[in-house]
């Protein structure tokens, strides 16, 4: 007789836990659906904001790179050509002044680099 009632006592307690764990289990899933609506409705309009920012900054970028840089470098690219070109030009102007001595006439090597 007690086994029996401890048998009773022990159904009842497992039926009692798992109508709690179904009531957790459901509870689970409706946050879970809440979840995924909050993604929806406010992550992805996130998501699309920073993709049209993104293709602003590449956009802008581009205008830069191709309005600012590229003629930046080309002009200093042609300065730093025109004062190569002027100083070795100054050197050939300075050596051939040198090589040539105003008191004898006669033309002296020229000064070695």
């Amino acid at each position: 007789m007690i086994s029996g009632t401890i048998r009773d006592i022990a159904i009842i307690f497992v039926a009692l836990e798992i109508l709690i764990l179904n009531a957790l289990l459901i509870i689970l899933v409706w946050q879970v659906w809440r979840l995924v609506k909050m993604i929806q409705t406010e992550v992805k309009p996130i998501i699309q904001d920073t993709q049209e920012t993104v293709g602003t900054v590449r956009g802008t970028a581009d205008f830069v790179s191709a309005n600012v840089v590229e003629p930046v470098v080309k002009t200093s690219s042609k300065l730093a050509g025109w004062r190569r070109s002027a100083s070795v030009l100054r050197q050939e102007v300075q050596g051939t002044l040198r090589s040539v001595s105003p008191k004898s006439g006669r033309s002296a090597p020229p000064p070695a680099p």
